[in-house]
């Protein structure tokens, strides 16, 4: 018990002589940690890298947990926080249970920074922009590198009911689509250019089994493949690639919705082939490569701005898990 109490003392004041050397300035900066940890980058990248090895798959779910952090209450690590009994997190909300996915890696990111930079320095929030931005440009080649801006500290709280509810679902039509994105500060661009997330990965077969079964505005063929691997009754966990080459960052995805293969509702709703500004936008990606990147980023950028927690605010966790208890 005694060395509990001391270990918890030890690591209170590494807290407080870390946060004491950080910038406390509350915009998000691209150098935030050059001075008090500059290997803090080099060193996710690393570690990113190195999950992605082992498994290509993990860039796009270290993408989606970025995504899904932003996107409830702000890029604040909320969606990292594990449930116990007296707290509730973000992870048993349903669009994340049994889905959402990486955290085992944001742990070993976390344990390297740290290890790195002497003390907990660098937020957990700030790991989950730096590892998507690393993911994308590991998988898609440096035009589709940026550079994060950062800052970001820890919430100390979580939200189910906001994760359930902000969080834009598979079967939602174009409009439903637009407003969950307006409702962040993010337009019709940043819909259309984020959603090429959707160039990497997979989804479950119960996150596009109603596109497969009802949706008229589909491939007769895409749709007649994936039932063999979406049957009508059963299958639900069963794994669809996002696009046809699922562990590379291309315009395949923008190709697809010309040729109505869109995996999800969702994506197909951002082409209906009527001349719409989403319309020319998904063919001007499917075209041109460069004008997708630009773009991607730059929307990117924009969504790790959302409602972060700066200065004062929030914390520095010492483990992405839970909150500091000291």
């Amino acid at each position: 018990m005694m060395a509990s109490h001391i270990h918890s003392l030890v690591m209170l004041v590494m807290v407080m002589l870390a946060t004491s050397m950080i910038p406390s300035n509350a915009k998000l900066t691209r150098h935030f940690y050059d001075k008090v940890c500059p290997q803090a980058l080099p060193v996710i990248r690393f570690v990113v890298e190195q999950a992605i090895n082992r498994e290509r798959r993990m860039g796009a779910s270290l993408l989606r947990l970025h995504f899904h952090d932003c996107f409830v209450n702000g890029c604040d690590g909320s969606v990292l926080l594990d449930d116990i009994p007296n707290f509730t997190g973000e992870k048993t909300a349903l669009p994340n249970l049994n889905s959402a996915r990486g955290f085992d890696v944001i742990d070993e990111i976390k344990a390297a920074v740290d290890k790195a930079c002497k003390r907990p320095v660098v937020s957990c929030a700030d790991i989950l922009a730096i590892a998507a931005r690393d993911s994308i440009a590991i998988l898609g080649g440096p035009h589709l590198w940026y550079n994060v801006l950062l800052g970001r500290r820890d919430a100390r709280t979580a939200s189910k009911d906001a994760a359930n509810t902000n969080l834009p679902a598979p079967f939602f039509n174009f409009s439903q689509l637009l407003f969950s994105f307006n409702s962040h500060g993010l337009n019709l661009k940043d819909l259309v250019a984020l959603s090429g997330g959707h160039t990497i990965g997979f989804a479950k077969c119960s996150s596009f089994k109603g596109r497969i079964y009802n949706d008229s505005n589909i491939d007769h063929s895409f749709a007649s493949s994936l039932r063999k691997t979406c049957p009508l009754s059963g299958g639900d966990n069963n794994l669809a690639p996002s696009d046809s080459t699922p562990a590379k960052v291309d315009t395949v995805y923008y190709r697809d919705l010309l040729g109505k293969k869109g995996l999800l509702h969702s994506d197909q709703e951002l082409f209906k082939g009527i001349g719409s500004e989403s319309d020319r936008l998904v063919e001007l990606y499917s075209m041109n490569p460069f004008a997708f990147a630009k773009d991607f980023k730059a929307s990117m950028i924009k969504m790790g701005k959302i409602k972060p927690l700066t200065g004062n605010e929030g914390e520095i966790r010492c483990n992405c898990r839970k909150v500091n208890t000291f």
